[in-house]
């Protein structure tokens, strides 16, 4: 079959690999039809994830039919799913509380010393991303084997398209989510770091949440305007002191909720705080987290941040004496994308949530590597890409 490999920094091609299959009893094999690149696939594009090896196939936003299947799958060959990037073997202590995303059983037994040594704790196996999460092929590709498939994919009803259903494969259960890690309540005020497509989903389930205001900080003019068209007030940072224009505009209070959907590649984040005012005198370079600090700093007091944007390792000057001091909560994780796919996909199917506003490309697979370079370095116009693989 035909897959996008990585073969190292900004360097992935659309090789041909073996075609996977059945391995385990509840294994199933999806013949893709639809699959995305993420805004995290950009991390290990440019390199900043470890345990990303040659020739590992990536993506982890994807959807298809069943062609084969297990003996132990609930899936049916013929079947249309939507498959999670998070892979969950639904027994576990974390599976059987919702958790999904902190499985004990998905993440292979040999890399989990070094991901105990890099983050305390082993997580769930995810799609196509590093060796510390599984190392499992991701879907990017004419086909993929899904593992746990009783637990893990969607059946998608016919009548809606691929276009309107993919991304409950990953940033559309992350989008809500983070408004949920948020704890938004009716009359709320909340800002949203990033109007990426993680972003634009947060500000739409903030307001469905009942946020009275929502405000989108970026500096992609048409990314702006889609947050705009969603309801929400705007601060393009170029042009604005973000930290001042939110204290104006919530009364010298702060917003009540703050969500980073940057993460760790927070470039070009202008912050306000001491710190770096310090460093740029200093002709030091910035570390990247601009966008999560400038939120903690913004909170109000006894707020609430939410963190859906990745972190992979350290982060050099966090605030932690604003948290500390302001009383301020904070939550953050992979999502536990089954938990949300069910409610999701029937507010799809009533009308309530769109998400093919969001679409700005579609591509062929082979076209891959294009879409990976323009979804980095033209991020105004290459809003979200999907490949089709067939």
């Amino acid at each position: 079959m035909r897959a996008l490999t990585w073969h190292g920094t900004k360097d992935v091609r659309v090789d041909t690999v073996p075609d996977p299959q059945i391995v385990n009893p509840r294994d199933a094999i999806i013949e893709i039809t639809s699959t995305a690149i993420c805004g995290s696939d950009l991390h290990l594009y440019n390199g900043l994830i470890p345990g990303v090896l040659p020739g590992d196939i990536l993506g982890h936003e994807f959807m298809g039919r069943v062609v084969d299947v297990g003996p132990g799958s609930t899936l049916s060959v013929g079947d249309r799913v939507v498959v999670p990037f998070t892979i969950s073997c639904g027994a576990c202590f974390f599976c059987r509380h919702d958790l999904f995303s902190a499985c004990d059983n998905s993440n292979p037994v040999d890399t989990q010393e070094v991901t105990e040594a890099q983050f305390g704790h082993a997580m769930a196996g995810l799609f196509g991303y590093s060796h510390l999460t599984g190392g499992y092929p991701g879907g990017q590709a004419q086909y993929a084997r899904v593992p746990f498939s009783d637990v893990g994919p969607i059946v998608i009803p016919e009548g809606l398209s691929d276009d309107q259903v993919l991304f409950l494969s990953d940033i559309l259960p992350t989008g809500w989510m983070a408004a949920e890690n948020a704890k938004i309540e009716p009359g709320d005020t909340v800002a949203v770091w990033g109007c990426g497509p993680v972003g634009l989903f947060a500000i739409q389930s903030a307001l469905l949440m009942g946020a009275e205001t929502v405000i989108a900080i970026d500096h992609h003019s048409r990314r702006l305007d889609l947050a705009r068209s969603l309801g929400a007030k705007v601060i393009d940072f170029r042009q604005t002191r973000v930290l001042e224009a939110l204290t104006e505009m919530t009364g010298g209070i702060g917003p009540d909720a703050v969500i980073d959907a940057v993460g760790m590649e927070s470039h070009g984040f202008v912050t306000d705080t001491i710190l770096d005012k310090a460093k740029q005198a200093l002709g030091l370079p910035y570390d990247a987290a601009h966008a999560l600090r400038e939120a903690i700093m913004a909170c109000r007091k006894g707020g609430r941040i939410s963190v859906p944007g990745v972190y992979g390792g350290l982060t050099q000057m966090f605030p932690m004496g604003a948290i500390m001091q302001k009383g301020l909560e904070l939550r953050t994780g992979q999502t536990h994308v089954q938990r949300y796919l069910q409610p999701l996909l029937r507010r799809i199917e009533e009308g309530e949530i769109d998400t093919t506003f969001l679409i700005s490309h579609h591509l062929s697979l082979e076209d891959a590597p294009k879409g990976y370079h323009n979804f980095l370095n033209h991020q105004d116009e290459w809003i979200k890409v999907v490949l089709k693989p067939h």
